[in-house]
């Protein structure tokens, strides 16, 4: 994440310059020369501005209801505070939390806009708040030569410390929401995208000659230079296609013979279309987060899927807006755990947002050998760090090979905390995926608690760099175990009674010596499947046995009374397994009372 938009030294008086000969009045002028000096990192433009009155609530269809107030009244007062500035203030839409987005006639420095929006709660004590509609970006600068191998996962130094995670959890069942510029369709993430949305607003913006829709593929986001104002980019920029690389992170497929892997490879993406061309609107990405979430938005169709994950991978400088914090705790509200890169701009992150919202896990990034990435942002508000690159080493996922427009499927190294980012949005959907009722603020902690120190130096960049093995050890042990009863008649393999809890104790008897239990458990890629039976009765005697979906044996565990039987099987295959457990008699007691046994089952 980086904001293309900010404004480096030598641009500085240029820039200013530029705004200076728009500005219809001195006082512009003053405010944009003292934003200058405030902000060097980050002077950004906007044509849009939110305001939200105190007495608009959204109702429950996801419009918006006006309690008091003429609606004539106040748009006469944000005339006059535009006419002040010399600027035409237009209506443009409204939010899903009751506020408006208004257009100006053009772009303006984020600090006129801020004098505006100051004017217009001046003018008008019934609104609460007004701000900018700030523009956010992501980077992410790809590295060469191309490394074959994805040690941000397994590098005993500065990885993730991922492969033996997935012995625990690979995400199976948790929605992982990107928030980004959409996605290409990929080879290596066939089955993994649930059907998103598109919440550009801006044709221009969108580069899919319409607003927003239910396609979130992403058709580029290239642009020239001096293309997005004020100079930006410095040079020509290609499209970037970074949506599809953080998603890559998140669940690309695995072992499946190709390509990469993703951290939580048996999560779903929800892909949220909301960066483009020169970047995306805050009002857009807020909308976004609350859909995502299983928010209502109005004129959007309720998302079927809701995202116990958002990944952010994006940002832009500034304080967090009101109407982005807003975003952020209904998304928490929710249950969503979201996860904000930090900024690569080597600076403090309390002027990076979304990343310094508050309830936001800030990631900050490391290279191989695990210290800061000497672009990474950094300070009190960073929660933990992740593997992002550095030097000659960067984070290898899905790509596409179009400059421009989309081409071919590849695969790239790129760098940058939006990279680290998807690394614990994956590490946060092993643990949800091992214990549904796991809170946002409970997964925060624990990502704090489980990361290892760092082996080398990154001052401000939280607990420590995420351990996935750690992280999915605390999220099993904290999951009670989910009780599963048997229920008859199980005394066939096609009678078998499912078993699909990751954590499952499953109670059961045997009514007479020929009586025999079958529990069907599917066993998905790269887990093991760990059991354990034990009768009730101290002196019964019972035996286990595993079975694939052809009847073939694969385990049996005939230990005598008193001891209890255990079978492992690991699925080394490349698809989920198919596997049966067979509960039999052996000797001792029978029946409802003397016959029961408890069966407990992990994967």
């Amino acid at each position: 994440m980086k904001q293309t938009h900010s404004m480096h030294a030598a641009a500085l008086t240029q820039r200013t310059a530029f705004w200076l000969a728009l500005a219809s009045l001195p006082v512009l002028a003053a405010s944009a020369a003292m934003a200058g000096a405030q902000e060097p990192q980050s002077i950004l433009e906007t044509d849009r501005i939110i305001v939200k009155y105190r007495d608009v609530q959204p109702a429950a269809n996801g419009s918006t209801v006006v309690v008091e107030g003429g609606s004539s009244a106040r748009k006469a007062r944000i005339d006059r505070a535009g006419q002040q500035f010399g600027v035409l203030v237009r209506e443009s839409h409204a939010l899903s939390n009751g506020a408006k987005v208004f257009r100006l006639d053009r772009r303006h420095n984020l600090a006129e806009v801020r004098s505006l929006a100051n004017e217009m709660m001046m003018r008008d004590a019934s609104i609460e708040y007004a701000e900018p509609d700030r523009i956010m970006t992501h980077s992410a600068t790809a590295t060469d030569p191309r490394f074959t191998d994805q040690w941000h996962y397994y590098d005993a130094v500065g990885g993730l410390r991922l492969p033996t995670a997935w012995d625990i959890s690979t995400g199976t069942g948790v929605v992982v929401a990107v928030i980004d510029t959409g996605y290409r369709p990929h080879a290596d993430l066939n089955g993994q995208i649930l059907p998103g949305y598109d919440f550009i607003s801006t044709a221009a913006i969108g580069n899919d000659g319409n607003g927003r829709d239910n396609d979130a593929t992403d058709p580029g986001d290239g642009v020239t230079a001096g293309a997005c104002g004020g100079g930006q980019p410095f040079s020509d920029q290609p499209s970037s296609w970074h949506g599809t690389h953080v998603a890559g992170t998140v669940a690309a497929r695995t072992n499946n013979g190709a390509g990469v892997a993703g951290v939580a490879y048996n999560a779903k993406i929800l892909p949220v279309r909301v960066l483009g061309k020169c970047g995306g609107y805050t009002s857009d990405i807020a909308d976004a987060i609350i859909w995502a979430s299983g928010g209502t938005v109005a004129g959007v169709p309720a998302n079927p899927n809701k995202a116990r994950v958002l990944n952010l991978s994006l940002g832009g400088g500034g304080a967090c807006s009101a109407t982005m914090q807003n975003a952020v705790n209904g998304a928490r509200g929710r249950g969503a755990v979201v996860v904000a890169a930090a900024g690569n701009s080597a600076m403090n992150v309390s002027n990076a947002s979304p990343a310094n919202c508050a309830g936001v896990i800030a990631v900050a990034a490391t290279g191989r050998t695990g210290g800061r990435a000497r672009y990474s942002n950094f300070g009190t508000l960073v929660s933990v760090a992740a593997p992002g690159g550095d030097g000659a080493s960067g984070v290898l996922s899905t790509l596409n090979s179009g400059r421009g427009a989309p081409l071919a499927d590849t695969y790239a190294v790129y760098q940058g905390t939006s990279m680290a980012a998807p690394h614990v949005a994956g590490v946060a959907a092993l643990m949800l995926a091992l214990n549904t009722n796991l809170t946002p603020d409970v997964i925060a902690a624990q990502l704090k608690s489980t990361a290892r120190a760092f082996p080398a130096s990154c001052t401000g960049c939280g607990a420590g760099i995420v351990n996935a093995r750690a992280a999915a050890d605390w999220a099993k042990s904290s999951a009670a175990p989910v009780a599963v009863a048997e229920s008859e008649s199980n005394n066939t393999i096609a009678t078998a009674d499912p078993v699909t809890p990751v954590n499952a104790s499953v109670t059961g008897n045997l009514g007479t010596a020929t009586d025999t239990d079958y529990f069907r458990v599917d066993l998905p890629a790269g887990k093991t499947l760990k059991t354990s039976l034990s009768a009730v009765l101290a002196t019964a005697n019972y035996g286990l046995y595993l079975y694939n979906s052809a009847g073939k044996q694969l385990g049996v565990s005939l230990n005598g009374a008193g001891v209890a039987d255990t079978i492992t099987f690991a699925n080394t295959s490349t698809s989920t397994s198919v596997l049966y457990l067979r509960v039999v008699y052996t000797s001792g007691g029978t029946g409802t009372s003397n016959g029961r046994y408890a069966l407990s089952l992990t994967r």
